[in-house]
């Protein structure tokens, strides 16, 4: 394959992908932008496709739309935890998007750290590309198991394929995510033990996805897209409410402390939020160590300033 000069970037509407049409526009790339009804004005050298790819009638239009496209950046998805929403917007669409793509088309897909079986791990371990995921079947929540069935499927397409896997992606806009920790109104429960927010700003993630387009992964190659900068959870929840000014309390919480609680509450864990499930607890908050030296070793990139910066140039410039 040549030199990329063009390239589809689906659910171009939503947090990442609007980030990835600028970030492949500022490299010069021509973008197909497939939206599932019209929105932003992505400006000069970019088509815009509205197509809804949980409706199989898509097909066509994409396949029309691949035309002249060297690799696809397949950002659509459902965000939660609603499965029939899961099974439409994810995995139908991830389907109708490959019965459209040629067989030998780069395929970037962005998919999660969600995937990771956590509950394999320690308090304090590191989490690498080479950490075993979850079965399908034991998967800790409706998303997760999206995740892990959308790369199940890319897989067996068996052509060339990046699994980009974002941490907490943030940015301007959306700063807070539920990876932090508990909050009720302006109280704010954050972990205090040791251990990494795998957090995955939004400006980084589009490098790394275009930076992916771009190049061969020789086969199916994984990555997990996090940054340099990965504050404790404490560090992370103060440096919020410098800057934000919320959450107005926040509260430390030793892991010891939350696992024997969530665990204490089990006979009522239908009913509890998720943080308070010991499953979901240990996917989402355990402390562990999360590198990215395979995306720096690979794609190159960097954090632009430190977190306490770039949180306070997001909060700055969200819409």
């Amino acid at each position: 394959m040549g030199e990329i000069t063009r390239i589809l970037i689906t659910g171009a509407g939503g947090f990442i992908g609007r980030a990835t049409v600028a970030e492949a526009r500022a490299r010069g790339l021509e973008v197909v932008a497939v939206v599932r009804r019209s929105g932003p004005d992505f400006g000069e050298g970019v088509e815009v496709v509205q197509a809804d790819l949980s409706d199989p009638a898509c097909v066509p239009a994409l396949s029309g739309a691949l035309r002249g496209c060297s690799a696809v950046i397949h950002a659509a998805a459902h965000l939660g935890d609603n499965a029939e929403a899961v099974a439409l917007d994810t995995l139908k669409a991830t389907s109708h998007l490959l019965h459209a793509l040629p067989g030998g088309l780069r395929l970037v897909l962005v998919s999660s750290i969600a995937v990771y079986d956590t509950g394999r791990l320690s308090p304090g371990d590191t989490v690498s590309e080479t950490t075993p995921l979850f079965p399908e079947d034991t998967a800790p929540d409706a998303y997760a198991g999206s995740k892990l069935a959308q790369e199940a499927l890319c897989r067996a397409r068996k052509g060339p394929l990046w699994l980009m896997r974002p941490g907490a992606v943030w940015g301007p806009g959306r700063t807070w995510h539920a990876l932090n920790g508990i909050s009720a109104g302006p109280l704010h429960l954050a972990l205090t033990s040791d251990g990494e927010l795998p957090l995955a700003h939004v400006t980084s993630v589009a490098g790394a996805l275009v930076s992916a387009a771009q190049s061969d992964p020789q086969g199916i190659r994984a990555l997990n897209v996090i940054d340099d900068d990965r504050p404790t959870r404490w560090r992370f929840a103060r440096a919020h409410q410098s800057v934000a000014g919320w959450p107005r309390v926040v509260l430390p919480l030793p892991w010891g402390a939350w696992l024997a609680l969530a665990r204490a509450l089990t006979p009522l864990a239908p009913n509890l939020p998720g943080l308070l499930r010991v499953p979901i607890l240990r996917a989402r908050i355990m402390p562990l160590r999360w590198p990215n030296t395979a995306l720096r070793e690979t794609l190159g990139g960097g954090d632009t300033a430190p977190l306490e910066t770039m949180l306070d140039t997001s909060m700055k410039a969200a819409p």
